[in-house]
């Protein structure tokens, strides 16, 4: 059993290398992002504004999110319904950030992560995982870039989705989502003390990849 913790502002490429290194490693890969962007997604659909804790809360019991893959690929179903790419819009990026600030919500996924670790091998990857989700992961690694190249990557990602937005929107997003991340008083997205912080600017996903997998092999002296 080994348990990988990817970390870091969105943008730097964590899901994408993420997926890659479950391959290579052949462990499961678990997108904690999806779930808070789930959980956003429902709050939108209610009306409810995602920075009032309370009135979020007292949507959680009605809120059933499952977490099975298939071929491979991470499928997350709210109350049943598979929602694709619509949880991956700018807008589901700050519901995602605003909701992910309450102290319930965190509560209520916590141990949906932790209890598929505890019984896989995993990648994880989030904004808190080497933090909180997975304190004594075998390796952590804090995942970032420049804030013009992560706003180019994710400019990129909606436009071949078809998803109409642009660069300075999505860098506007960007910059307002980091500094919501990083300055939250519940599990805020920091390295971990014991993380590496891994600068993949300009880094094709396949160089990044290859760049992990020696970090995670020097770590735990394993070769892959």
């Amino acid at each position: 059993m080994i348990q990988i913790a990817i970390d870091g502002p969105g943008g730097a490429g964590k899901s994408t290398v993420a997926k890659a290194l479950a391959a290579k490693l052949g462990i499961d890969y678990v997108d904690t992002g999806a779930l808070y962007r789930t959980i956003g997604y429902y709050v939108r659909s209610q009306n409810v504004d995602p920075k009032n804790a309370e009135a979020v809360e007292k949507l959680l019991p009605s809120i059933d999110i499952e977490l099975k893959y298939e071929n491979g690929t991470q499928i997350v179903s709210l109350n049943g319904e598979n929602l694709g790419d619509r949880i991956r819009t700018p807008e589901m990026s700050m519901y995602a950030s605003a909701v992910s600030a309450i102290p319930a919500v965190r509560s209520f996924l916590l141990e949906t992560q932790r209890s598929i670790a505890r019984k896989n091998s995993v990648i994880m990857d989030g904004r808190d995982i080497g933090t909180v989700i997975l304190p004594d992961a075998d390796v952590k690694i804090f995942l970032t870039a420049s804030n013009e190249c992560r706003a180019k990557r994710r400019y990129d990602e909606l436009a071949a989705k078809g998803i109409q937005t642009t660069y300075e929107e999505v860098l506007a997003d960007m910059n307002a989502r980091d500094e919501a991340d990083s300055t939250r008083d519940v599990a805020p997205c920091v390295p971990a003390p014991d993380a590496v912080t891994f600068d993949n600017s300009w880094m094709t996903p396949e160089e990044c990849t290859e760049g992990l997998v020696r970090l995670i092999e020097e770590k735990t002296g394993k070769k892959n």
